[in-house]
């Protein structure tokens, strides 16, 4: 079996289906996997554990670099070699404390129904070696989330946020995701940890359900999910939006309450956008923040699909265009770009990463895009943070698109003072001395079934 690293494996999440690679994706993959071998060779290390070091994201960003045509990662050949030459080359010793806005995880006791055994089936395709023994959701769950957000990547502070689901159908709940924050709170101090309560306003009950919530759970912010419900027999109808009256609604009710801030999906619909769910699209964003200018709107992936090819900003665009165009067109300030899974996918195609990020520079400014990376789904993501650390625009493409360039200090931002802000914390530096204790605990609270 070919070993790839990390970054060159194949994903599918719950939320996205990946196009098919292109043929300098496959080159790339062919290339980084040669390299892999030949390294671990020089090392005398098996393929496999060097595969999972930095050294092997090294590999990986070179070759997507080199099939790309040079200019997007600056990553030094010496840091293939071993793993302390790529932390030279990745860390900034100097930067402020890492901030993760989007993180995942599940309660191993729900892994049941439709929602468990969709993820289960695209984690087992998507990556069948990780995943050869079937899908454990102890690999998901809180114990695990702790390990490889904390203990595996320099994440200081992370947000967990939540998945939708209505009823027993639900992968982890409001006051489970509030039980891990309290968990690490008691053994890492407040402050690490935040959290979100979801809200399903479509769904009976649920905006009534919010001042309990609020009360019990203390969420940061509200995590919504506007394509739920997007097959006509499922329980929320037909989805909803934000300037509809559902979305109205909703938005009065967390003006009126509280926390001010809500993070909502939009974008990642589907393989074919044109089938996607009207909730999907972010067109609602900018009339919502022109009505709610109170609010603060936090835009998961930034309106990002993949099956829409990313290029230069166009009024007839999808993906990131149509948020670009739909806050675009108000001039409002309160609404931020966030990088979850979008990081992820376009990565592997670089002209498209720096189109993607130069036009959210271009549009939002720096100090309104933040990072998130969707772990656990994807595992540690150092590789994710490393890759963001050693990118750039290229000068070529500033000149001819007029992006501004990404520069470490913009990285800064949007790795930690954005979030700082936009959160009301101060993240204390990484210290993970606390993880092994905490991560018992939340594994003796979600046992499992």
């Amino acid at each position: 079996m070919v070993v790839l690293p990390p970054l060159l494996r194949p994903r599918r999440t719950d939320e996205y289906t990946p196009t098919p690679p292109t043929r300098a994706q496959r080159r790339a993959t062919a290339r980084a996997a040669e390299a892999l071998r030949d390294r671990a060779a020089e090392s005398r290390v098996d393929p496999r554990a060097y595969a999972e070091g930095r050294s092997a994201t090294a590999v990986a960003l070179r070759a997507l670099d080199a099939e790309a045509g040079g200019g997007f990662f600056v990553v030094p050949e010496d840091a293939e070699r071993a793993d302390d030459v790529a932390a030279d080359v990745f860390d900034d010793p100097d930067g402020p404390p890492l901030i993760d806005v989007q993180t995942h995880l599940v309660n191993p006791a729900r892994f049941v129904g439709g929602a468990a055994k969709a993820l289960g089936w695209f984690l087992g395709f998507s990556d069948p070696d990780r995943w050869a023994a079937g899908v454990d959701p102890q690999r998901l769950g809180p114990s695990m989330w702790a390990e490889l957000v904390f203990a595996r990547s320099e994440t200081a502070a992370a947000l967990i946020t939540l998945p939708p689901g209505s009823g027993d159908d639900r992968l982890v709940d409001n006051d489970e995701v509030a039980l891990c924050r309290s968990i690490v709170d008691a053994m890492a101090g407040p402050g690490r940890v935040l959290t979100h309560s979801i809200v399903h306003p479509n769904l009976p009950g649920e905006v009534a359900a919010m001042a309990e919530w609020a009360q019990r759970c203390e969420p940061s912010g509200w995590k919504c999910y506007p394509l739920y419900g997007g097959d006509p027999e499922s329980p929320g109808g037909v989805g909803w939006r934000l300037d509809d009256d559902v979305g109205t609604e909703f938005l009065e009710r967390v003006r009126d309450l509280g926390p001010r801030l809500l993070a909502v999906h939009k974008g990642i619909s589907g393989p074919v956008p044109d089938s996607a769910p009207e909730g999907a699209s972010p067109s609602d964003v900018g009339p919502a923040a022109v009505a709610f200018p109170e609010l603060t709107f936090v835009i998961y992936h930034s309106g990002y699909e993949p099956a829409w090819d990313e290029g230069p900003y166009s009024t007839e665009g999808r993906g990131v265009d149509a948020l670009i165009r739909s806050v675009g067109e108000t001039g409002v300030g309160n609404v931020y770009a966030e990088l979850g899974s979008t990081w992820h996918l376009v990565l592997r195609k670089p002209e498209q990463a720096a189109h993607v990020l130069g036009k959210l520079l271009a549009s939002f400014g720096p100090e309104r895009i933040v990072w998130g990376t969707d772990s656990v789904w994807y595992g540690s993501p150092q590789p994710l943070i490393d890759a963001f650390r050693a990118f750039q625009i290229p000068e070529r493409m500033q000149e001819e698109f007029g992006y501004p360039a990404l520069t470490d200090s913009v990285k800064r931002r949007i790795l930690s003072a954005n979030a700082s802000a936009l959160y009301a914390i101060e993240p204390r530096p990484r210290a993970d001395d606390w993880v092994a204790r905490a991560a018992d605990e939340l594994a003796r609270a979600f046992p499992g079934r």
